[in-house]
């Protein structure tokens, strides 16, 4: 197998790396062993510690860190230095509340003494997609080290400088040797890793595919998993949202890392009385987006990450015309070197084409018409996908009625759908199980221990 860096606008290999043997493997798990009996009895204030200085050293080599981030997939130069910004943050984040986030609880009971503790489980795979290749993980790292676990990093292949990165970074900021590690290996290596003693739980960022993959592997060791999966977020335009605003936000929540996200707003329902306006406005928009050099600052859209991916996202998009969809904008890929499609808009998608059934990871919006509020909720809840939704309504009884009604594991109302390091991030239905970030994903790889003193 290739693990190498493929720069998506010019097809050329930057770099290529050999995957690591059988023997490389077992050293890395025996040193993430040995590390996770002295990491678990380091005090929160020494993790801190060393949680800020990484964070420290990550902010003083942004710059670099961005350009390698846009080199190996393609993400335009400004995102990829506000995601290594906010992984610093998220760093800084957790450094601050892991201790009160895991302090003992004090249970109501008959004993003289009952509490519940919170104590770290041992080494964790993670298995990570190239999209975010660093906010993916450290949003996993950070709540996982500080919580004094120790990290095995198995990251996408096209991404591994990227992943070298990160142990480079945790071991410079002096974290002890092997408490974070990167695996180059591929996916074929994976199930073995999950099955060994050393490795006590596993997460994945991915494909519905690869989860079910993990979760198997995972299920047959009898080890804990989390599960990111796709997602395919409706965002729901009613009467009487701001158009203007929902009109702008629409166009960075569809185009937001050139389109593959896995929160990224995908099927866009607008209400009838406002169908018009709202498409008219958003179509222009979509179009007057600068396609281009990621690395030059006017471009808004850059190259998709891979090959296969920009041919699936054409694949997807005619069978959806072949079936009576409408293309508003876009809908073939760019000629010459990278591999780039425009911004596309899809009109009159039903439910028998795949960019409804199907999560679509690059640039292409679908277009529903809803008669009313309560067609609008219908179709936002039509797929197997429940990761994020957004919807736009001044109305607050209206707001209130799609928090309840979607179905999706985070909603945002009158805004884009987004992490942060206090909420709670995941979803439901096939998007997944478990939570990154906030008090709730630093629980997930650690032991829940019940204590009863008479």
């Amino acid at each position: 197998m290739t693990i190498a860096t493929v720069n998506p606008a010019t097809e050329e290999t930057e770099a290529e790396f050999e995957p690591y043997d059988d023997a490389t493997v077992d050293e890395r798990l025996a040193k993430a062993a040995a590390a996770a009996a002295r990491w678990r009895t380091s005090t929160f204030e020494e993790r801190a510690r060393l949680m800020v200085g990484a964070a420290e050293l990550l902010e003083a080599e942004l710059p670099d860190v961005a350009r390698t981030l846009t080199t190996e997939m393609g993400k335009t130069f400004a995102s990829a230095k506000a995601e290594v910004a906010k992984c610093a943050l998220a760093m800084r984040y957790f450094s601050e509340h892991a201790s009160s986030m895991l302090a003992p609880e004090a249970i109501e009971s008959k004993a003289s003494r009952a509490e519940v503790v919170y104590r770290p489980m041992g080494p964790v795979l993670a298995v990570m997609p190239w999209n975010f290749p660093l906010w993916q993980v450290v949003r996993f790292a950070a709540p996982a080290l500080m919580a004094g676990n120790v990290g095995l990093l198995k990251h996408a292949s096209n991404v591994p400088q990227a992943a070298l990165y990160l142990e480079s970074l945790f071991r410079r900021a002096g974290h002890p040797d092997g408490v974070f590690q990167t695996l180059l290996v591929g996916s074929d290596k994976v199930e073995a890793v999950i099955a060994d003693e050393r490795v006590r739980a596993v997460t994945l960022t991915g494909s519905e595919g690869a989860g079910r993959s993990v979760a198997a592997a995972a299920g047959r060791a009898l080890k804990k998993s989390v599960l990111e999966l796709g997602g395919s977020d409706p965002f729901v335009v009613l009467p009487s949202a701001d158009l203007d605003r929902a009109v702008a936000v629409a166009v960075e929540a569809r185009v937001q890392n050139n389109g593959q996200s896995c929160i990224a707003a995908k099927r866009f329902i607008v209400h009838d009385e406002v169908y018009e306006e709202f498409t008219a406005a958003f179509v222009d928009a979509m179009k007057a987006l600068v396609v281009g050099d990621p690395l030059d600052n006017a471009t808004a859209v850059g190259p998709l990450a891979l090959e296969a991916g920009r041919r699936t996202v054409h694949e997807q998009v005619t069978d959806a015309v072949e079936h009576g969809a409408e293309v508003l904008c876009g809908g073939a890929p760019l000629s010459g070197l990278g591999w780039y499609y425009p911004p596309t808009v899809v009109g009159d998608v039903t439910a028998d084409m795949r960019v409804h059934r199907e999560e679509v990871f690059g640039p292409v919006a679908m277009l529903y018409r809803a008669a009313d509020a309560e067609e609008a909720l219908r179709i936002a809840n039509d797929t197997t996908f429940g990761l994020g939704a957004s919807v736009w309504s001044r109305d607050a009884e209206e707001q209130e009625r799609f928090l309840e009604g979607i179905e999706a594991g985070m909603t945002f109302v009158n805004a884009m759908v987004a992490s942060t390091p206090e909420l709670p991030f995941g979803g439901i239905k096939r998007s997944g199980y478990g939570r990154e970030l906030s008090a709730h994903g630093i629980k997930e790889f650690c032991e829940v221990r019940s204590r009863w003193v008479s």
